[in-house]
């Protein structure tokens, strides 16, 4: 079955890796943070290895969102486009891994790995 897990931060100013942009990432001695770097490195290419990782991406700043809502009622209303980002949040969409996982035990136990300083983990399955 297929799993996404959404990364939700709020880097300031926005980047990625988002700990090191993060408050409490940036508390993190900078040689700890490169064996945290290391440690995910490994695991993605574990992931890899095994076929069970499929795509991901780093998303940019929520700022640079455009946000569409409907306007009106049916029949006769039209789209809206406003600036992002798309909702008054702390945390914002940073991005996203998808995966292939043969159960939800294992979406799970990869899911935790993911979870970091000054970072929110969404692990959801795919429709």
């Amino acid at each position: 079955m297929k799993y996404v897990i959404l990364i939700h931060s709020n880097p300031q100013p926005w980047g990625h890796p988002t700990v090191d942009h993060t408050e409490v990432g940036r508390t993190i001695p900078v040689d700890q943070r490169q064996q945290m770097y290391k440690e995910f490195d490994e695991l993605l290419a574990e992931l890899q290895a095994s076929g069970e990782f499929l795509t991901a991406e780093a998303l940019d700043d929520p700022a640079s969102s455009s946000v569409y809502r409907w306007e009106g009622k049916w029949p006769g209303g039209r789209p809206v486009s406003t600036d992002g980002p798309y909702a008054e949040a702390k945390e914002q969409l940073a991005g996203f891994f998808v995966f292939d996982f043969a159960t939800r035990e294992r979406a799970e136990e990869i899911a935790a790995k993911f979870a970091g300083p000054g970072d929110v983990i969404e692990l959801r399955p795919v429709m």
